[in-house]
């Protein structure tokens, strides 16, 4: 990770979590963010940045340049032990001695930067490359300018040299991830290619074609983004953004699909209700709303000093409360369906249980995350188990709407074509949203090599009429 800018305060702060004992080495945890360029009393004690070092691996190489009117300045290093970090941040009725009283000089934990201090690394006029510490601090009354570069990395190799040890093995889980999601999103164009010969290919099932697509292209920006951070050290932040913004476009219209399938869309109706539509379009709007709200959250508000995760906001338990209404929406509208159309138990049954879990995954992992998970390892597990829960979700469905004779859950039984016709009958009215009861059966797919005589009969009849009609009125 490299990082380098000017900032003007009393004694630079790096917040650190330690995984093993200090002896020499540094060992601990760092965050990396840009403090504000100002100079005022109250910014005489700002947190900097934060890394996690690898045992026996990790390096800290840094640059500070600052005027000798300025002297002397001091980079302070705080473990994430109860005594030190959460003892001095956010106490703002510490003064700067009693924020560096609870460090101890003994752990390295001062870089001290004068040259009366040689394993500093400081000269008059010259820029070094440092990789040691200090024994003691110092304060200076009226503030400091400095201009620094740091370069913070664990070992040489292309996957761990620039990571920080929380962000270990992100880079080869989105690799995984996007491989397999690839597979997932072609297998479901192939699946698509035979339901469509078969006018079977419904507006769901292009929903759930439409969130596994976006989803790889999530992943490939977020590999992108990573490989560039891997090489640099820097990365590209527009990456990871436009990666985050396809992943949540992805979770939506999967959610989309899941309440419109539990209503009875494209398996036991043809269309859903105005007021049902006016109610999902509403709820669909908040939920959208709370999600920008949370982007805008992260960006703005989010103190990376307490290591945040994004569901520990307020728009982040929004979302979760959101999705819990969203989970009594679609039990409610999976009974209604199987209340009138019991014969849909065998789509329906476990349609319901596996998403369920599904619903109840997402809140579980965000409290898992907030208070479960340690702050040095929770970005990896919870990228690996939030993937992992989208992978989840697509599969299954994947699975029960295979188009294949021995599926058993296979929940479309009326043709495309065959809804325009529903919905224009002059029966139609209200009653034309429904489909007819059906004898649940896979009947279109009675093996794939074997013809099925039962298509014939099943649109082609209408196109019959048809040309006997025009056959007597050329008589």
């Amino acid at each position: 990770m490299l990082f380098t800018g000017p900032v003007s305060l009393c004694s630079f702060v790096v917040w650190g979590e330690n995984q093993s004992e200090l002896t020499t080495g540094l060992n601990f945890l760092l965050l990396l963010l840009p403090p504000p360029i100002q100079r005022s009393c109250s910014l005489d004690w700002v947190f900097l940045t934060r890394f996690c070092f690898l045992t026996d691996f990790g390096r800290l190489d840094f640059r500070f340049r600052y005027p000798k009117s300025r002297c002397c300045q001091n980079i302070l290093l705080y473990f994430d032990d109860s005594s030190q970090w959460p003892a001095v941040y956010k106490r703002p009725e510490k003064n700067c001695y009693q924020k560096e009283a609870v460090l101890r000089p003994e752990n390295n934990q001062v870089i001290n930067l004068t040259t009366r201090y040689t394993w500093s690394g400081c000269g008059d006029g010259n820029e070094e490359v440092l990789s040691c510490v200090g024994g003691r601090s110092f304060r200076s009354g009226d503030g400091l300018q400095l201009e620094y570069e740091m370069k913070l990395t664990n070992g040489q190799s292309f996957w761990t040299q620039h990571f920080s040890a929380d962000e270990f093995g992100i880079l080869e889980t989105d690799i995984t991830f996007l491989v397999i999601f690839s597979m997932v999103f072609l297998l479901s164009c192939y699946f698509a290619y035979n339901l469509k010969g078969r006018q079977l290919l419904h507006t769901t099932y292009k929903m759930f074609m439409t969130a596994a697509g976006v989803e790889v292209l999530s992943l490939l920006f977020h590999c992108v983004y990573w490989g560039l951070y891997a090489r640099d050290g820097l990365g590209n932040g527009s990456l990871k953004i436009l990666g985050k913004l396809l992943f949540s476009v992805s979770f939506l219209v999967f959610l989309l699909m899941l309440i419109l399938l539990g209503k009875g869309f494209t398996v036991t109706r043809a269309r859903i209700s105005h007021s049902g539509s006016v109610k999902l379009s509403i709820y669909m709007t908040v939920y959208t709303i709370t999600y920008v709200i949370l982007f805008i959250y992260e960006a703005e508000f989010f103190d990376p000093g307490e290591v945040l995760y994004a569901y520990d906001s307020p728009a982040g338990y929004g979302l979760m409360g959101l999705q819990l209404l969203a989970y009594v929406w679609f039990c409610y509208a999976v009974l209604v369906s199987l209340k009138h159309y019991p014969e849909k138990q065998p789509f329906y049954v476990p349609f319901f249980t596996t998403y369920t879990l599904w619903f109840f995954a997402v809140p579980v992992m965000a409290l898992i995350a907030n208070y479960g998970i340690p702050r040095w390892a929770r970005e990896k597990i919870v990228n690996g188990i939030q993937l992992g829960i989208h992978l989840y979700a697509h599969i299954v469905f994947l699975i029960i709407t295979r188009p294949s004779a021995a599926n058993k859950n296979f929940p479309y039984h009326v043709r495309t074509s065959q809804i325009g016709i529903l919905l224009s009958s002059p029966k139609g009215g209200e009653g034309a949203e429904s489909f007819p009861h059906h004898a649940y059966g896979n009947s279109s797919f009675l093996g794939d090599s074997q013809p099925n005589f039962t298509e014939l009969f099943s649109i082609q009849s209408v196109s019959t009429i048809s040309k006997c009609s025009y056959v007597q009125r050329h008589d």
